[in-house]
């Protein structure tokens, strides 16, 4: 974004700290009619989002008021959901409780990756801002009050929730963190005394160049694999280089 906006010659201000009071004075001094907020990582004081004439919009990686928080997309995958999408809400106070202007959704697949998934909902919310932002401006857009009921939070991930635990993990457990959580925080198992970082897996089924894993309630066969500085490689592949 910053490259693109470099090349139309636009100015770009990038504050270290959103809260100095030099910083919201400068964007204050802008006198936008708006102010469009994405995967912004620091709080934005009421003060600074009410500035503009229409407020402040933010695309959020799920339908709200599902997965509120910093992991939606990984949060979408671990608890199973069968659909998610994007919303276009006007941001308030709270942590993405502000009136829903716009959604769109997608069906989620059993065998859907974070990576991927990023990827289809920063298009699909990217158009639907644009999209909103004209019909907002416009006036034919109607800001609704989010519903407390099936409001769930989606907090941040660490490490730590990429330990892979065969024993006390079920196998659709397993499952559901590699694809959510192994691009990014990375997942590690236990193999044959080795720790290594599973890459991709898949429940049932026969194994075939994978390594089959006992857990709590069944079976997940590892596919592919990473050794700490090494290339990625099959299981079957590094299974071999072990013998």
């Amino acid at each position: 974004m910053k490259l693109l906006a470099l090349g139309l010659d636009l100015e770009v201000f990038q504050p270290e700290r959103i809260k100095d009071e030099a910083a919201q004075a400068r964007i204050r001094e802008v006198g936008a009619d708006v102010m469009v907020v994405v995967a912004y990582g620091q709080i934005l004081p009421a003060s600074l989002l009410n500035a503009p004439r229409l407020g402040t919009l933010n695309v959020h990686a799920s339908l709200l008021p599902q997965h509120r928080g910093a992991a939606p997309i990984e949060w979408s995958i671990l608890s199973g959901d069968t659909e998610t999408g994007v919303t276009i809400m006007q941001m308030d106070a709270g942590v993405d409780t502000g009136p829903i202007l716009a959604q769109a959704r997608v069906p989620l697949g059993p065998d859907a990756m974070a990576g991927p998934l990023e990827g289809e909902l920063a298009n699909l919310g990217a158009r639907l801002m644009v999209q909103t932002l004209d019909n907002f401006a416009r006036g034919s857009v109607t800001p609704v009050a989010q519903p407390a009921e099936g409001a769930t939070y989606a907090p941040r991930l660490t490490s730590e929730d990429g330990k892979l635990n065969p024993a006390a993990m079920t196998a659709l457990e397993i499952d559901r963190r590699v694809r959510a959580l192994s691009e990014r925080l990375g997942c590690w198992i236990a193999l044959d005394g080795a720790e290594v970082k599973v890459l991709r897996g898949h429940l049932d089924g026969a194994a075939g160049d994978g390594i089959a894993v006992t857990t709590a309630d069944g079976t997940y066969v590892v596919d592919e694999v990473q050794l700490p500085g090494g290339r990625r490689m099959t299981a079957a592949a590094w299974a071999r280089g072990r013998r």
